[in-house]
């Protein structure tokens, strides 16, 4: 006898990201401060700093979750405002409107010319460039006669330690599928027109 439940399941696909770990350097800077006694030479500099803000470029590629959280509350209160305006105007037209005049056929002419778009845009990621300052350097000279002193400042090198990452996401739902393979039943059983009766001996 041939099955009549056929059960296939679908199995769970999870997708793993992983952000390695990094530590980043900072080479140790030094400051020279020359001076002399009841006058002297006195030098005082400072080197030009680059600040470099990739924040809003990172979030513009992969946004934060807080960020996708306002970016959809924005849109949906952008699409209310608009659809409002829509709805009115639309009235204004049906109350203004002359005999003989098509006003569905003009709302449906600006909602079709509306709602098109390309079927090709090009976007460059990603769409906001990095945040770059920088301090500018300085010196100041100074030079008096008599008396020299050196002062060295070294300031120690630096190490920043970002941790890694790992991130699941489920792309697909486990799932059991049950599909009757057998044929229709029939009652009573005589309906069939492949019914043959069984002979009973007596």
């Amino acid at each position: 006898m041939m099955p009549l439940i056929e059960i296939t399941t679908v199995p769970i696909e999870i997708e793993m990201k992983v952000s390695h770990a990094k530590l980043e350097y900072s080479r140790g800077t030094a400051d020279l401060e020359i001076s002399r006694g009841e006058g002297g030479l006195s030098i005082k500099s400072r080197p030009i700093k680059l600040n470099i803000d990739t924040f809003e470029a990172r979030n513009s590629v992969v946004p934060t979750a807080m960020r996708s959280i306002e970016q959809y509350a924005q849109k949906g209160q952008q699409a209310s405002y608009t659809a409002t305006a829509t709805y009115a105007r639309q009235g204004k037209m049906f109350l203004e409107a002359k005999i003989g005049e098509d006003v569905l056929g003009q709302i449906a002419a600006e909602s079709t010319m509306k709602n098109y778009k390309p079927n090709s845009t090009i976007e460059f990621l990603p769409s906001v460039p990095p945040e770059i300052t920088w301090d500018p350097g300085e010196m100041h000279i100074r030079y008096e006669m008599d008396k020299l002193n050196f002062d060295w400042r070294v300031n120690q090198p630096e190490f920043k330690f970002t941790p890694g990452d790992i991130e699941l996401s489920v792309t697909q739902q486990p799932d059991v599928i049950i599909k009757y393979v057998g044929g229709p039943l029939y009652v009573p059983p005589s309906a069939d027109p492949d019914y043959q009766p069984v002979d009973v001996e007596a």
